[in-house]
Protein backbone atom coordinates (compact mmCIF):
# COMPACT_ATOMS: atom_id res chain seq x y z
CA UNK A 1 0.00 0.00 0.00
CA UNK A 2 1.31 3.45 -0.93
CA UNK A 3 1.48 6.03 1.84
CA UNK A 4 -0.89 8.94 1.30
CA UNK A 5 -1.85 11.97 3.37
CA UNK A 6 -5.33 11.24 4.72
CA UNK A 7 -6.16 14.45 6.58
CA UNK A 8 -4.77 17.46 8.36
CA UNK A 9 -6.36 19.52 11.11
CA UNK A 10 -6.85 23.21 10.36
CA UNK A 11 -7.77 25.74 13.07
CA UNK A 12 -10.49 28.20 12.17
CA UNK A 13 -12.36 30.94 13.99
CA UNK A 14 -15.59 29.77 12.34
CA UNK A 15 -15.15 26.27 10.83
CA UNK A 16 -18.50 26.28 9.03
CA UNK A 17 -17.90 29.66 7.37
CA UNK A 18 -14.35 28.67 6.46
CA UNK A 19 -15.56 25.37 4.98
CA UNK A 20 -18.20 27.21 2.95
CA UNK A 21 -15.54 29.65 1.69
CA UNK A 22 -13.19 26.82 0.66
CA UNK A 23 -15.80 24.67 -1.02
CA UNK A 24 -17.36 27.59 -2.89
CA UNK A 25 -14.10 29.15 -4.08
CA UNK A 26 -12.46 25.84 -5.01
CA UNK A 27 -15.64 24.28 -6.43
CA UNK A 28 -15.58 21.30 -4.05
CA UNK A 29 -18.37 19.15 -2.64
CA UNK A 30 -20.18 20.64 0.37
CA UNK A 31 -18.47 20.06 3.71
CA UNK A 32 -19.63 17.40 6.15
CA UNK A 33 -19.64 17.22 9.93
CA UNK A 34 -17.63 14.50 11.64
CA UNK A 35 -17.96 14.97 15.38
CA UNK A 36 -16.44 18.33 16.24
CA UNK A 37 -14.76 18.65 12.82
CA UNK A 38 -16.11 20.34 9.71
CA UNK A 39 -14.54 18.32 6.91
CA UNK A 40 -13.62 19.61 3.46
CA UNK A 41 -12.67 16.80 1.11
CA UNK A 42 -9.88 17.62 -1.37
CA UNK A 43 -9.27 14.51 -3.46
CA UNK A 44 -8.11 11.72 -1.15
CA UNK A 45 -7.12 14.19 1.58
CA UNK A 46 -9.40 16.11 3.89
CA UNK A 47 -8.98 19.41 5.68
CA UNK A 48 -10.57 18.84 9.08
CA UNK A 49 -11.54 22.27 10.39
CA UNK A 50 -11.77 22.76 14.13
CA UNK A 51 -12.77 25.84 16.10
CA UNK A 52 -9.91 27.55 17.90
CA UNK A 53 -10.20 30.34 20.43
CA UNK A 54 -6.46 31.05 20.53
CA UNK A 55 -4.77 33.18 17.86
CA UNK A 56 -4.39 31.22 14.63
CA UNK A 57 -0.95 30.70 13.16
CA UNK A 58 -1.39 31.04 9.41
CA UNK A 59 -0.53 27.94 7.40
CA UNK A 60 -0.05 27.42 3.68
CA UNK A 61 -2.13 25.08 1.54
CA UNK A 62 -1.36 24.60 -2.17
CA UNK A 63 -3.89 23.03 -4.54
CA UNK A 64 -2.86 21.56 -7.89
CA UNK A 65 -5.67 22.33 -10.34
CA UNK A 66 -6.33 21.92 -14.05
CA UNK A 67 -6.27 24.90 -16.41
CA UNK A 68 -10.09 24.93 -16.51
CA UNK A 69 -10.34 24.71 -12.71
CA UNK A 70 -7.85 27.58 -12.44
CA UNK A 71 -10.06 29.72 -14.68
CA UNK A 72 -13.16 28.87 -12.63
CA UNK A 73 -11.48 29.57 -9.28
CA UNK A 74 -9.91 32.78 -10.61
CA UNK A 75 -13.35 33.94 -11.79
CA UNK A 76 -14.88 33.25 -8.36
CA UNK A 77 -12.08 35.17 -6.62
CA UNK A 78 -12.60 38.17 -8.89
CA UNK A 79 -16.42 38.01 -8.59
CA UNK A 80 -16.02 38.30 -4.80
CA UNK A 81 -13.54 41.15 -5.16
CA UNK A 82 -10.88 39.20 -3.25
CA UNK A 83 -7.26 40.24 -3.43
CA UNK A 84 -4.82 37.72 -4.85
CA UNK A 85 -1.08 37.78 -5.35
CA UNK A 86 1.47 36.28 -7.71
CA UNK A 87 3.79 35.56 -4.78
CA UNK A 88 3.53 34.12 -1.27
CA UNK A 89 4.83 37.32 0.35
CA UNK A 90 1.96 39.49 -0.90
CA UNK A 91 4.27 41.81 -2.84
CA UNK A 92 2.62 41.40 -6.27
CA UNK A 93 -1.11 42.11 -5.77
CA UNK A 94 -3.72 41.29 -8.41
CA UNK A 95 -1.24 39.39 -10.56
CA UNK A 96 -0.71 35.73 -11.35
CA UNK A 97 2.60 33.95 -11.84
CA UNK A 98 3.62 31.68 -14.71
CA UNK A 99 6.17 29.54 -12.89
CA UNK A 100 6.99 26.25 -14.56
CA UNK A 101 5.12 27.64 -17.59
CA UNK A 102 1.82 27.16 -15.80
CA UNK A 103 -0.25 29.59 -13.76
CA UNK A 104 -0.43 30.22 -10.05
CA UNK A 105 -1.75 32.65 -7.50
CA UNK A 106 -2.13 33.08 -3.76
CA UNK A 107 -5.11 34.27 -1.71
CA UNK A 108 -6.08 34.24 1.95
CA UNK A 109 -8.90 32.41 3.68
CA UNK A 110 -10.97 34.16 6.40
CA UNK A 111 -8.47 32.99 9.08
CA UNK A 112 -5.37 34.31 7.35
CA UNK A 113 -4.26 30.92 6.02
CA UNK A 114 -2.48 31.35 2.69
CA UNK A 115 -4.02 29.37 -0.12
CA UNK A 116 -2.37 28.74 -3.46
CA UNK A 117 -3.63 27.34 -6.74
CA UNK A 118 -1.14 26.09 -9.31
CA UNK A 119 -1.52 24.37 -12.66
CA UNK A 120 1.96 22.82 -12.62
CA UNK A 121 3.81 21.23 -9.68
CA UNK A 122 6.79 23.18 -8.37
CA UNK A 123 9.90 22.58 -10.43
CA UNK A 124 8.07 20.58 -13.10
CA UNK A 125 9.17 22.93 -15.87
CA UNK A 126 12.82 22.62 -14.90
CA UNK A 127 15.35 25.25 -15.80
CA UNK A 128 14.35 24.89 -19.45
CA UNK A 129 10.96 26.50 -18.80
CA UNK A 130 10.32 29.96 -20.18
CA UNK A 131 9.34 30.91 -16.60
CA UNK A 132 11.29 28.56 -14.30
CA UNK A 133 10.14 28.31 -10.72
CA UNK A 134 12.15 30.85 -8.67
CA UNK A 135 12.96 28.09 -6.17
CA UNK A 136 15.14 26.38 -8.74
CA UNK A 137 18.74 27.51 -8.77
CA UNK A 138 20.44 28.38 -12.00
Amino acid sequence: MAITLNHTIVHAKDPEATAAFLTEILGLAPPRQLGHFTVVQVGDTSLDLIRGDEPISPRHFAFLVSEDEFDDIFDRLRQRGLTYWADPFHKEPNQINHWDDGRGLYFDDPNGHRLEIITRPYGSGGLEAKHPNPLLSR
